[in-house]
């Protein structure tokens, strides 16, 4: 069965250890991603104390003066730390699309805590464990550290759930993420006192580029295409997040499983000069130097891969530089 829309699933099944909730979970999981990659997932064991200290000190941030937030600007084009400003970056040119700047404004940070040998220092590790710049906010460094650990950790559980999911042994992937690169970003969608560009949107059509994301939107207008080539809604649901898998994922299975193109809309015309909507996400990332070739299982007889074998850390940088060049390129720092 096809799903044409985002299924809610309950992740208690799985959590709970028995082998047909785990089994129940992971079959749910298998058919959300080929359908549609998409799932809202439910009981997922994230504190919604953290994601309300986070969404709290998030605020609080974006509503400083430009001036304020610029202190804490991305260091370098190649680096996804700091602030990046309303239309400095346009999600659609990762997919070689051109459109203008998408309305909104962001705040990134990756892994804390970095430990100093080569692997994550060296000239290899590049600058996917480049040092995290806060803003002078009181609780916001500890509320986000603490955010992307607990994400982290939802994370392994998704990529061990996965895994069942695609018939492997759960633990596969861990040491494929065991020095994980990913992200935690928290977006800003600021209220629209001016009409958009002609195909600007808040966040313009795109897939994302890791393993998974788990996002925390604060309101609706997200949406994705199904396989009838409709944009449908996703759930917005007070207890959940929503999960998608990104492209290394649908690489990793050999496009069995859907990357799904998704966006976020402009809220409707009478409420956009005061609708402002915030979005906690999490981009989960495997080790820079994890090989993403077809998975055992995912290759039927006679059949050959789609893909090349890339490394997460080289197929993160290009699609992170097209999306803040508007589809240059810019040489490593």
């Amino acid at each position: 069965m096809t799903l044409l829309h985002v299924p809610v699933i309950d992740l208690g099944p799985y959590f709970e250890g028995t082998p047909e909730g785990r089994a129940k979970v992971a079959k749910e999981v298998d058919e959300a991603c080929r359908s549609i990659g998409f799932l809202v997932i439910r009981n997922h064991g994230v504190p919604a104390e953290l994601i309300d200290r986070v969404t709290k000190v998030s605020r609080e941030f974006f509503a400083l003066p430009l001036a304020e937030k610029r202190k804490v600007d991305r260091p370098r084009i190649d680096a996804v730390r700091g602030y990046s400003a309303v239309g400095e970056e346009g999600l659609s040119y990762s997919l070689e699309e051109a459109t203008p700047g998408d309305l909104k404004e962001s705040f990134s940070i990756g892994p804390a805590n970095v430990p100093n040998d080569d692997y994550h220092r060296g000239p290899a590790a590049g600058p996917h464990f480049e040092p995290n710049v806060y803003p002078p906010i009181a609780g916001f460094q500890q509320a986000w550290d603490e955010y992307f650990l607990v994400m982290s950790e939802l994370s392994r559980s998704l990529m061990r759930i996965f895994a069942l999911a695609l018939a492997l042994p759960e633990h596969f992937f861990d040491d494929r993420i065991d020095h994980h690169i990913s992200m935690f970003r928290v977006l800003s969608y600021p209220a629209q006192r001016e009409a958009p560009l002609p195909n600007q949107l808040r966040a313009g059509a795109h897939s994302d580029y890791g393993s998974l994301t788990i996002v925390r939107p604060d309101d609706r207008g997200l949406q994705a295409v199904n396989r009838a080539g409709e944009w449908v809604d996703v759930p917005l649901i007070d207890d959940a997040l929503v999960v998608n898998i990104g492209d290394l994922m649908m690489q990793w299975t050999n496009d069995q499983w859907i990357s799904t193109m998704h966006r976020v809309e402009n809220p409707p015309f009478d409420i956009a000069a005061t609708n402002r909507r915030q979005s906690l996400v999490f981009f989960h990332q495997p080790n820079y130097d994890a090989m993403v070739e077809c998975l055992p299982g995912c290759l039927a007889a006679g059949e050959s891969p789609r893909y090349a074998p890339i490394s997460s850390g080289d197929h993160l940088r290009s699609k992170f530089v097209k999306q803040t060049t508007f589809g240059g390129t810019v040489e490593a720092a």
